[in-house]
């Protein structure tokens, strides 16, 4: 279990170290003067970020710190200040660095599982968004353009067992999931499997896999290699080991790139509850030591990311940004991924106390409750000096009151809404928590 204690002093230290500040400034003489909004509370009051306006967020604040009142404009001045490179080392630093201090994190096959996908973020409407990340069109349903709005492509490389955000980035909104997904690579390590959706079964990026000495699994959709796509159709066996060549319209590409001209993978598939194939080519090539029909279970780790991308967006209401310029877009982005990772430090020892419960149906940690303690007791654990213990003891507290049932066998039929009934609840029924 990671040290939230350690976590929560490593954050505090960061943020008021001088050689931090001088890191992560947008101009040479941001945060020299002596200001009320400090460099900390300008960090912290990005991490409270919500549905609130600014000016009774930053009332909020100084009413906690007992300081003179500060408008919502000065906030909006001083934000601007502050890259969101800090976000990053913060999250590097206080949430990575904890997790992985030493060897009692989970993994699966003794590997530390890293999921990577991408999501689109839908950003303010402005010209200056625009030109930062782009525009994607969209018809309303109709085969007419209706017009273009500004997105950004996010990538992520998180550890879905220990629920660690420990790359993202925020790319182009036409950017290349493929590109992003290499990129990633540098954060990993030997003893790391990457798992990956359909959209990822590239040769390209089985060879950069392979080249920088990573497992992988990665699912295969119907276009993608023979083999699966023969094992899709139910034909010849579940697990099966070949060696993979670039077609010929791609081969000069992988051999300027430097990259192996064939590859031995594996093809495994194994059957969905629905009662189709599912077709998985993967790095793992013992089946002795990793067994076809441990690969449904591995493989539905990476849901893990997707619920992810739903806490960000829903929960944490991350397209509701604070500020409408590419440079308010970045920090709110990296401040809410290690605002994630820190929330899953915290709760850890809550959630191993629900696990300890003999119940009928496992519990975990309601993530409502938990995003909305943390966000009231943001200045209490990053601008304080309160004893660590004491606050994670009062924060663990409140994650263990109404924990959501786990029942993974329940399979209800999805329903699709209209989008006037989503209007509806988004407008009038949803309860925000952060």
């Amino acid at each position: 279990m990671p040290d939230r204690e350690q976590a929560l002093k490593t954050g505090r230290e960061l943020i008021v170290d001088a050689e931090f500040k001088a890191r992560h400034p947008s101009r040479a003489k941001a945060f020299t003067r002596s200001r009320r909004l400090t460099f900390p509370l300008v960090i912290t009051l990005l991490l409270r970020k919500g549905v609130q306006s600014l000016q009774n967020m930053v009332n909020e604040a100084v009413g906690w710190l007992a300081e003179l009142p500060v408008t919502g404009s000065a906030f909006s001045q001083i934000r601007y200040k502050l890259r969101y490179t800090a976000f990053i080392e913060l999250n590097e630093a206080a949430v990575v660095g904890t997790v992985y201090a030493d060897s009692g994190y989970r993994t699966f096959w003794g590997f530390r599982v890293l999921a990577v996908d991408g999501s689109k973020i839908l950003l303010p409407d402005t010209a200056d968004v625009r030109a930062a990340f782009g525009t994607i069109a969209y018809s309303n349903g109709t085969p007419e353009t209706a017009g273009e709005r500004p997105y950004a492509l996010a990538s992520v490389l998180y550890d879905v067992l220990n629920r660690v955000g420990v790359e993202a980035v925020l790319g182009p909104a036409k950017a290349y999931g493929v590109d992003l997904a290499i990129a990633h690579l540098a954060c990993t390590r030997p003893g790391d499997l990457l798992v990956m959706d359909r959209n990822y079964p590239s040769y390209r990026m089985l060879a950069e896999l392979t080249r920088h000495g990573r497992d992988f699994v990665v699912r295969c959709s119907a276009a993608s290699f023979a083999p699966a796509r023969q094992m899709l159709k139910g034909e010849g066996p579940d697990s099966q080991v070949v060696t993979l060549r670039p077609c010929a319209e791609q081969a000069p590409e992988i051999g300027r790139l430097g990259l192996p001209p064939s590859l031995r993978v594996r093809f495994v598939r194994v059957r969905l509850s629905t009662g189709e194939w599912e077709v998985l080519v993967t790095s793992l090539l013992d089946d002795t030591r990793y067994p076809t029909e441990g690969f449904l279970e591995l493989y539905g780790l990476r849901w893990r990311l997707e619920t992810f991308y739903g806490i960000l967006k829903t929960r944490l209401d991350l397209e509701n940004f604070t500020g409408l310029t590419a440079e308010a877009v970045r920090p709110d982005f990296h401040a809410t991924v290690y605002l994630t990772g820190l929330e899953a430090i915290l709760t850890a020892d809550a959630q191993q106390r629900l696990d300890a419960k003999k119940i009928l149906h496992p519990q975990t940690v309601n993530r409502a409750v938990s995003f909305n303690a943390i966000k009231h007791h943001a200045l209490e654990l990053l601008c304080s000096d309160l004893s660590t213990t004491a606050l994670a003891e009062r924060l663990t507290a409140l994650f263990l009151t109404s924990p959501t049932t786990d029942r993974p066998q329940r399979n209800p039929p999805r329903k699709m809404s209209s989008s006037r009934a989503l209007l509806d609840f988004h407008k009038r029924r949803k309860r925000h928590c952060y």
